[in-house]
């Protein structure tokens, strides 16, 4: 049988229903399928759709779970991250720190409040912003001129938030956590979103904790921030239809806010699947060659996505697509190096070098034990192969 194109991949020969993707949103709504739809009914019976009951409530609860005292619920997880930067100030032409081995909307949300990103390497073991190359930019490159600092929680692990903190408060920065794929994350038992000024968080259907459309939340422990962001969600708003400053049209819907109160509740035990999907992953694979993801001790590692690296990845990402098993790269082309930001050309060689070598293996909580047996023991198969070829 021929095989066909399905996530850009070449699948052989089974049908896509039988394949092993790489995220699996849907398996999230079935999961809960009927604690979601009675939450879903409820909101659409209440006859309140936006900033309800059910925004408030899960405001509440999503703070609870960081244990941080203000959660603001936005459109989108950008969208929190541009509202974040602006209650911080951020204004056109203020320099702003981040990684470019990220997803894009890290740097558009800079760039859609004037920000004017500079790019920071990496740590290779982590992939995220690395604290030595943070301090050396900001002394070389940009003495009193940087405003802020955005580290990225990327994959599940942790920025090392105790020494890009200190870094900060030295230089006189804003750091603003972006936690997108960090949901529950932790370093020495605080969780992520809770370190630095302010944060933003994504529920992108594919997160850790994904609505079925887009979402975010503004978290911070600052009063003053936590006003700031709540006026900017809606026109500037303190009193309605009255704008004290200029604000956006940003806002969590209450169907969505309904459904992330019932997976909320499921996190914890989702995010202990994945720990252990990551554990059955590093087991099976420990005797191979191929770089597997580390996390230092003190680090609670969420696993949004459990990335190895290879140098002949393209060669082993073809024969697991072959094999009816999806993969992603996260991601395929540093944001300093596209097209769109070409203005921000920079010289990162662990960046670029990730890029090159990268591969995210399907990870989210259906996976099976006999899909992790089949996945690992294809790659242990083409690892094998290639052994032999090259003998």
């Amino acid at each position: 049988m021929s095989g066909r194109s399905w996530n850009n991949l070449t699948l052989h020969p089974m049908d896509k229903e039988t394949a092993i993707n790489q995220t699996d949103p849907r398996a999230g709504y079935l999961a809960h399928k009927e604690e979601i739809d009675v939450a879903i009914a409820r909101v659409l019976a209440s006859g309140r759709y936006i900033l309800g009951a059910e925004v408030e409530a899960f405001d509440a609860e999503f703070a609870e779970f960081l244990d941080a005292r203000y959660s603001i619920g936005v459109a989108s997880g950008t969208d929190a991250l541009e509202l974040a930067l602006r209650a911080c100030g951020i204004r056109p032409g203020d320099v702003v720190l981040t990684v470019s081995h990220t997803a894009v909307a890290t740097v558009a949300a800079i760039e859609r409040c004037g920000g004017f990103p500079v790019f920071v390497d990496v740590d290779p073991r982590t992939f995220t912003l690395d604290p030595e190359a943070l301090e050396m930019t900001l002394e070389t490159d940009l003495p009193g001129l940087a405003k802020a600092v955005v580290p990225v929680h990327l994959y599940g692990h942790p920025a090392d938030m105790p020494a890009i903190r200190d870094i900060a408060r030295r230089y006189d920065l804003f750091v603003i956590e972006d936690c997108a794929q960090a949901h529950g994350a932790a370093i020495d038992n605080q969780k992520v979103g809770t370190w630095g000024d302010i944060a933003a968080f994504s529920f992108y259907p594919t997160k850790n904790l994904g609505a079925v459309g887009d979402g975010g939340s503004i978290v911070t422990n600052n009063e003053h921030l936590a006003r700031s962001a709540h006026q900017l969600r809606q026109y500037g708003w303190k009193t309605r239809y009255v704008s004290d400053s200029i604000g956006y049209n940003s806002r969590l819907d209450e169907i969505q806010a309904a459904i992330l109160r019932v997976k909320l509740k499921y996190l914890a035990s989702a995010t202990q699947q994945r720990q252990q999907i990551a554990a059955t992953y590093k087991a099976l694979l420990s005797d191979v060659d191929i770089c597997l993801p580390s996390s230092h001790n003190d680090v609670t590692h969420v696993y949004h996505q459990f990335v190895i690296q290879h140098q002949d990845r393209d060669l082993l990402r073809s024969y697991l697509g072959q094999h009816n098993i999806a993969t992603l790269i996260h991601y395929p082309l540093p944001v300093h190096l596209q097209p769109a930001f070409s203005h921000l050309a920079k010289d990162l060689p662990k960046t670029e070098r990730l890029a090159k070598t990268i591969l995210s293996l399907p990870m989210h909580p259906g996976l099976s034990e006999s899909n992790l047996e089949h996945i690992t023991s294809t790659m242990i198969n083409w690892l094998n192969e290639e052994k032999t070829i090259l003998a």
